[in-house]
């Protein structure tokens, strides 16, 4: 017959292995990246180019560029801004994400309807924003987002890398003017 010690030991070291497993489910399913143009999952894996956020953020759905340029400005102009610019992004949402053809990333107000709240209430969010710039929008807002991100098939030219999408949001983010939380600094 089993003691109590040995009870209450194979107990803990049930709860721990039970412990293990969750964690290890959890942080194997810490970032699933869902596409925002039909809800199904979005295949977008670590490749040898990718920077070490690109990596971490596709772990964990956290943009570290978010909180690097909130803390540094100086890194915006160079990093998001160039790309936002680079990449034709200025010619939708306006030089300063006022909305032209698309709807305003800064969210202090315009035209249309959606200048003032997030067309996609996930994209309050860094993954949500990924996943809507990344497999592109189902055009809500009257209007297409076309697919951006390079692992993902007909995306625009050449495609966007992790890493290049990543620093774009954290760019936006820098602008935002509206009055609504700002759900990707928690």
């Amino acid at each position: 017959m089993l003691g109590f010690k040995s009870i209450k030991a194979a107990l803990l070291i049930s709860m721990l292995g039970f412990v293990g497993l969750t964690a290890t489910t959890q942080a194997s399913a810490a970032c699933n990246l869902i596409s925002t143009k039909d809800g199904t999952p979005l295949a977008v894996k670590a490749v040898d180019t990718d920077s070490p956020e690109a990596k971490s953020f596709i772990e964990t759905c956290i943009n570290p560029y978010t909180k690097a340029y909130a803390t540094d400005p100086s890194l915006i102009k160079a990093g998001g801004k160039k790309l936002f610019g680079y990449n034709g992004c200025s010619g939708c949402h306006g030089g300063k994400l006022e909305g032209v053809m698309a709807p305003a990333l800064n969210k202090q107000g315009g035209q249309g309807a959606y200048d003032t709240k997030w067309v996609y209430a996930k994209n309050s969010t860094d993954k949500g924003m990924f996943e809507s710039i990344a497999a592109g929008t189902p055009g809500i807002s009257g209007g297409l987002m076309p697919v951006w991100h390079m692992q993902q098939p007909d995306h625009v030219g050449d495609g966007l890398s992790t890493d290049e999408i990543l620093k774009i949001i954290a760019y936006i983010r820098t602008e935002y003017k509206g009055d609504g939380e700002k759900d990707w600094m928690k």
